[in-house]
């Protein structure tokens, strides 16, 4: 019989380095990498060709136009394709973020979300990271973290992965505000679990976030095998 998959989960709110920080992990212990937030992003991106005005959306509008998105195994993670084409650049857009949230409220798209992540890890050790990803998605994962950090210093690094730059503190501010008025839309999605690791990255370079993390896992995961003999 083949061994168990492993699944490391790792959560926290809008902005608190999950993704990237996902993603160098899961490359150090040659993981696949699975971000559940491209999907909520995905499905927000694809109803928004169908119609813009977020607050007439219903959830079977989300889940219709959710028949499009496919997510795929690429180069050491998940990729979610709108009608089969790479939507990176639409899924960071300020349009998608500041709709993403209500989107995520919606049971039907979070059941259909934690549908594609859970066939995603079924053949693959993954490093998740997400919503409700050590609480619902993965509650007997192997390892569990959950990140925070300040919301200034989220917003700063959330606007250095979209600009390519390092904001001045005006855009900081302002992404700071869209931050600090999400998180409590998010916090039903965003509760760490009991057996969670919780890391403050405020002051933490992503080095040094990913090495704790690689070290729990490998603490986790590396136990010793039971090679003892069998009487017959």
């Amino acid at each position: 019989m083949s061994a168990p998959r492993i699944v490391i989960a790792i959560d926290g709110p809008a902005a608190s380095g999950k993704s990237s920080t996902a993603q160098w992990v899961a490359r150090r212990l040659s993981y696949f990498h699975v971000d559940s937030g491209s999907l909520y992003r995905a499905a927000t991106a694809a109803q928004l060709d169908r119609g813009p005005d977020a607050e007439t959306w219903t959830e079977q509008d989300v889940l219709d136009a959710t028949a499009r998105i496919t997510f795929v195994a690429a180069d050491g993670t998940f990729v979610p394709l709108i009608d089969g084409k790479t939507c990176d650049e639409a899924l960071r857009s300020i349009k998608v973020t500041r709709c993403v949230s209500r989107v995520a409220q919606m049971p039907a798209v979070r059941a259909w979300v934690n549908a594609q992540v859970r066939r995603a890890a079924e053949s693959q050790n993954v490093v998740v990271d997400g919503r409700d990803i050590g609480t619902v998605v993965f509650p007997d994962a192997d390892l569990k973290v959950f990140l925070v950090a300040d919301p200034w210093e989220r917003a700063r690094r959330r606007l250095i992965q979209r600009l390519g730059r390092h904001p001045n503190d005006g855009e900081i501010a302002e992404e700071t505000d869209l931050i600090v008025h999400r998180d409590p839309k998010d916090a039903t999605q965003t509760v760490q679990a009991v057996d969670a690791v919780l890391i403050d990255t405020t002051f933490l370079t992503q080095e040094d976030q990913v090495e704790r993390i690689v070290a729990l896992a490998r603490a986790v995961t590396q136990r010793p095998s039971d090679t003892s003999a069998v009487d017959e």
